[in-house]
């Protein structure tokens, strides 16, 4: 369970269409985090006929980290009703899955202007009445049989405290914070002197509350410092894996990898999507954005992608790679 992991926490990031249960196997090859999120997956449509469209994104493989389920939505009787199924283990079982997860969190910081125009994600810090609704509807779903969190930003326009000291009244387990207001996306530097301020509203409100920062941290060791600095329980790192899939070691060997080494990384990708896709062929182009991670820091590499940009099917792809 969540709240039985030990402290400081290093964890993967959610990004949606991007760690999914294949990107999370090959980041826990390398170097496993503590923890991983799942994509983000919408309750009122696990709710909905599109289910079998959607809870794919909850999937997940023993080698991955203990992983927590991240969802979202507007409808506070789907979060219980997906809360329940999620704790229960049914929606585990669904998957063929034999473990279950260690954990539910809520997504309140997505700053997507299609998602917040909606008012959810994000969009919630402008409606905390409904946010409200959510935590508790999700808590009554989960039934204190799996740990209830939230992962979200310090405001929606401007940096707002009351956010924050609201959050903490909501006695979550766990407060995972980007130090960005949704209106800043991720086009300013995260403010991370924010730490102290939400420290302190922590350790006032609800001390045992874990809390935890996002937001440029681009490997284990600056997210230790990080850390040790502000006293928090853990850092969530998310576009820095982009950068080394092997971010959350202590001592990556990545900058020393060959050319070599790097292709047969997204090689081991590559067939891990090809034995998990019912038609992997669909993700070819999907698989482009992984190539800019894999196929990069070596001569030729510019070229090499967009050879891997025009293929069409896995076969081609693995042909291409050698």
């Amino acid at each position: 369970m969540l709240k039985d992991k030990k402290t400081p926490l290093f964890i993967l990031a959610p990004m949606d269409d991007v760690t999914d249960t294949v990107f999370r196997q090959v980041v826990a090859s390398c170097a496993p985090p503590d923890l991983c999120f799942s994509e983000f997956v919408n309750v009122d449509g696990l709710m909905s006929r599109g289910r079998s469209r959607l809870i794919h994104k909850l999937d997940w493989r023993p080698i991955e980290a203990p992983l927590v389920a991240h969802i979202w939505g507007l409808n506070p009787d789907n979060f219980y009703k997906i809360a329940d199924q999620i704790a229960s283990g049914e929606m585990a079982r669904e998957l063929g899955l034999n473990k279950n997860y260690v954990g539910i969190d809520l997504n309140m910081g997505c700053p997507s202007k299609q998602v917040i125009k909606t008012g959810a994600c994000s969009g919630l810090i402008n409606d905390q009445d409904l946010a409200k609704e959510i935590i508790a509807a999700t808590k009554q779903g989960a039934s204190n049989r799996i740990p209830v969190s939230v992962k979200t930003r310090i405001g929606f326009n401007s940096i707002d405290e009351s956010w924050t000291q609201f959050l903490f009244n909501q006695d979550l387990s766990m407060l995972s914070v980007h130090l960005r207001t949704t209106k800043e996306m991720s086009l300013v530097e995260a403010h991370l002197d924010e730490l102290k301020r939400i420290k302190a509203e922590r350790d006032s409100i609800s001390p045992a509350t874990l809390l935890i920062a996002n937001g440029d941290i681009k490997d284990r060791i600056a997210g230790q410092k990080i850390i040790d600095k502000y006293g928090i329980d853990g850092v969530m790192i998310g576009r820095g894996i982009f950068n080394d899939p092997y971010a959350f070691s202590g001592n990556s060997p990545w900058p020393e990898f060959s050319r070599q080494q790097k292709i047969d990384l997204f090689i081991k990708h590559i067939k891990l999507i090809a034995g998990w896709q019912p038609d992997p062929d669909r993700s070819v182009k999907r698989l482009n954005k992984y190539a800019k991670i894999y196929i990069n820091g070596f001569d030729g590499a510019k070229e090499l992608r967009e050879q891997i940009a025009a293929a069409n099917k896995i076969s081609e792809l693995l042909a291409i790679l050698g």
